[in-house]
């Protein structure tokens, strides 16, 4: 077995005779015996205690050599140890029980192994003695002087080592002794201590002590400030409770109570109160608990409040009650807004459906359409409708998913979402809840916010909608969404799927007139100071600036245009103008300078191979002229006005359709051999794109081959196929609207598009031809009639 050091090292002065040749080997780990040093060892197994024995009864010198291994489970072999050791001397031996003999032994001096002469019954070597070097001059005295006085400073810092070795190291005038004594006392590895045993030399023993202890020296001042540092903490802390127990009893002679728990009653009466569904209410005591474990002026301690204050403010069960009085309720919004029935008409029908069924789910819909239509101010107006809070957020720009789930509280001033926001300030759980331009959400590295909306307005979803702050379910199915949007394509079809869509298209010019005398003249007049008597716009002025002034589907530009005329007048008035002011179309110009628009058809259809077309737009309709003209080429086919590939692809088929039926529309049919066509759509920095322009392109076509012109009352849009098909286009009101706005009398449409004029308002509908048709020889017959 492998012997075990007890103690540490302790130098005596012994000398020694001289040691025999042949020394049995006692191998030996986790110590190192230096000269001069004696060393208590407990020798265990058959081989190392015959090895004693044997000893004892002769001269008492063995040789100790360190194992290179960390474990011996077996006697080594010679390979297993060092080649350097250090002869030693048994001074006493004892033997308390059969498992193990007690030596204490004395180095006598460094040997080196010459060779193994036996193993049985244990190691036998030959050895040869290394002698001690007694070099002295001025560099051994100033080394040994240097490490002695490093050593002292280890002693005050090393709770292991004991302050005799002080006493004993400097009565020591021997530099190899010294460093020897050092060695053995120093916490190090057996390595390094079998690097010093092995080293000759003085002055490199000497060197290698003194790296070592300067080693141990830097970290024992390492240690010391770091419990230095943990001291002062400590007593710092036990300072800190100190003087807040004596706050306590102070405070408990005066009957004051803690402000800390103070709050945390306040807060458990608030929870109690406020009746939280059992998830919440769960997640708010567990929470209640942490916070009373607190100190105030922890970090934790202000979150923890924070969340509190959200969970116990939120309205979980507080509800506005609904006006369900069908009658005051269309009379609000006929208050409010001119027209708009469809909208009207799905608002009376959800008052009418959660007057017998009360617990229904709110509808979630999409008001679409151009600016300036009303969609913003509807939702107010059905607010006060039902009675009920208004809120409103705007998603324009918005990119990040936490502007809608809100940011989890690990993170530093970490806000719930804003849905739960705006419940907060809506103090009930059934406003109605406005989510502004849908359609211009982005997506970014931050998230998908518009994904996030899709548990927000699904109905079998956000009865359990889980905001990332308060990381339990609140119920939304009593909120009435409403979102607005200008265009629906931009919107992700998951999404558009949960909404239910109502259009709101444009105005037409009577619609505009009365919204004017009811809504935005007042308006206008009371935002600049003004009243009826000092301003009043006849009806023909009105018109004149919806005609000249604004080009529009909304609003926005003919309230702008008023506000103008109102700021001229108020300034007039406070330059003491006396007198009320009439103001009639001949005099708009004094106010908003010369008109901007003015009607083209009759002059730009005055030519063949000119027709006017319609287009939708993302703020309504709007007209598309097409322009086509001839010259000396070769099948030259030049398409202009920044135009996308669907309609260069109209363009191309109109082409081959009246190639095709040259003979029967009258034209010659070697037109195109010795002539290049040229079609134009004016407004050229705007790009145009799809195919409602191909019926537009053909008529336009054929008036300029059978040299025709197309009646300057005329419209038309549609679609086309080679065969002289006509096919339905979208946006059929838009389209309507503004033919109707600059003075078209007649349209031309698919006949497949009849169904869409149920949505365009009746006074348009009259005063307006439609020609619907099936072919394009119906479309010629009426763009180019035989005089």
């Amino acid at each position: 077995m492998v012997p075990e050091h007890d103690n540490h090292a302790s130098p005596t002065g012994n000398k020694t005779d001289k040691v025999s040749e042949v020394l049995p080997i006692l191998p030996v780990i986790n110590l190192t015996l230096f000269p001069r040093m004696v060393l208590p060892l407990v020798v265990h197994g058959e081989e190392s205690q015959a090895l004693v024995d044997e000893a004892m009864g002769k001269d008492r010198r063995i040789g100790i050599l360190v194992s290179k291994k960390k474990k011996l489970n077996t006697y080594p072999k010679p390979q297993d140890l060092y080649g350097v050791g250090t002869i030693a001397l048994i001074l006493k031996m004892a033997k308390p029980d059969e498992k193990g003999t007690q030596l204490l032994v004395q180095g006598v001096g460094r040997f080196r192994i010459e060779e193994y002469v036996s193993d049985k019954p244990y190691l036998r070597a030959r050895i040869e003695t290394i002698p001690e070097q007694t070099t002295k001059d001025i560099e051994v005295d100033a080394m040994t002087s240097n490490l002695g006085g490093l050593f002292q400073r280890v002693l005050k810092l090393s709770p292991y080592l004991p302050d005799e070795l002080g006493a004993l190291a400097r009565s020591l005038d021997d530099g190899g002794m010294l460093a020897d004594l050092i060695a053995s006392s120093l916490n190090i590895n057996k390595e390094e201590k079998q690097k010093i045993l092995d080293s000759q030399d003085m002055k490199e023993r000497l060197k290698e002590v003194t790296r070592l202890i300067n080693r141990e020296l830097q970290v024992l001042e390492l240690g010391q400030k770091i419990q230095s540092q943990v001291k002062q903490d400590l007593d710092k802390t036990q300072r800190e409770f100190y003087l807040r127990q004596q706050l306590k009893a102070i405070k408990d002679e005066l009957g004051e109570k803690d402000e800390s728990k103070i709050e945390v009653e306040e807060y458990r009466a608030k929870i109690a109160k406020k009746k939280l569904p059992e998830e919440a209410r769960k997640e708010a005591e567990r929470e209640l608990e942490r916070l009373g474990r607190m100190h105030p002026s922890s970090s934790e301690y202000t979150v923890a409040s924070t969340y509190l204050d959200w969970l116990t403010v939120l309205p979980w069960n507080e509800s506005t009650e609904d006006i369900l009085d069908i009658k005051a309720a269309r009379k609000v919004l006929d208050e409010d807004h001119y027209n708009l029935e469809k909208v009207k008409k799905r608002i009376i029908e959800y008052l009418a459906v959660r007057k017998l069924k009360p617990d229904s789910k709110g509808p979630i819909l999409c008001f679409a359409g151009p600016p300036g239509t009303g969609k913003t101010s509807l939702g107010r107006s059905i607010a006060r409708a039902l009675g009920r809070k208004f809120v409103r957020i705007s998603l324009g720009g918005v990119r990040d998913e936490a502007e809608i789930r809100g940011h989890r509280r690990t993170y530093v001033g970490a806000l719930p979402g804003r849905i739960i926001q705006q419940i907060r300030r809506a103090e009930s759980n059934n406003p109605v809840f406005m989510l502004d331009e849908i359609d211009k959400v982005g997506t970014d590295f931050r998230g998908d916010p518009s994904s996030a909306l899709l548990e927000v307005l699904d109905p079998e979803q956000n009865f359990s909608f889980s905001d990332h702050y308060l990381d339990v379910p609140f119920d939304l199915t009593k909120v009435m969404f409403i979102t607005t949007a200008n265009i629906l394509d931009t919107i992700p079809p998951a999404l558009q799927d949960r909404m239910e869509v109502l259009d709101l298209v444009g105005y037409t010019q009577e619609e505009k007139v009365k919204i004017a005398q009811r809504y935005l003249i007042p308006r206008q007049l009371e935002a600049h100071g003004l009243t009826p008597e000092l301003l009043s716009l006849t009806v023909g002025a009105i018109r004149g600036i919806i005609s000249g002034y604004t080009r529009e589907a909304g609003l926005r530009n003919l309230e702008r245009e008023i506000a103008a005329i109102c700021r001229g007048v108020a300034t007039k008035v406070a330059e003491g103008a006396k007198g009320p002011a009439h103001v009639k179309v001949r005099e708009l110009h004094k106010f908003l300078g010369p008109v901007r628009f003015r009607s083209e058809m009759s002059e730009r259809i005055s030519v063949p191979g000119v027709a006017a077309g319609l287009a939708w737009t993302q703020a309504g309709g709007d007209l598309l002229f097409v322009e086509a003209t001839k010259m000396k080429g070769n099948h030259g086919l030049t398409l202009t006005g920044q135009l996308g590939d669907v309609m260069k692809e109209s363009a191309t088929a109109a082409l081959s359709f009246i190639r095709s039926h040259a003979k029967e529309l009258g034209i010659p049919e070697s037109f195109y051999d010795n002539q290049d066509i040229h079609i134009h759509v004016p407004a050229g920095a705007i790009p145009k794109d799809g195919p409602s322009a191909g019926v537009t392109m053909l008529t336009a076509l054929a008036s300029l081959l059978t040299d025709k012109t197309v009646p300057s009352d005329l419209a038309m849009s549609g679609e086309i196929t080679l065969r002289g098909q006509v096919l339905p286009v979208g946006g059929i009101k838009e389209k309507v609207l503004a033919a109707h706005r600059t003075g078209i009398k007649r349209l031309i449409l698919p006949k497949w598009n009849e169904k869409d004029l149920e949505d365009v308002p009746k006074k348009v509908r009259k005063s307006t031809q439609f020609h619907f048709v099936d072919t394009m020889d119906e479309v010629l017959k009426v763009a180019l009639p035989k005089h």
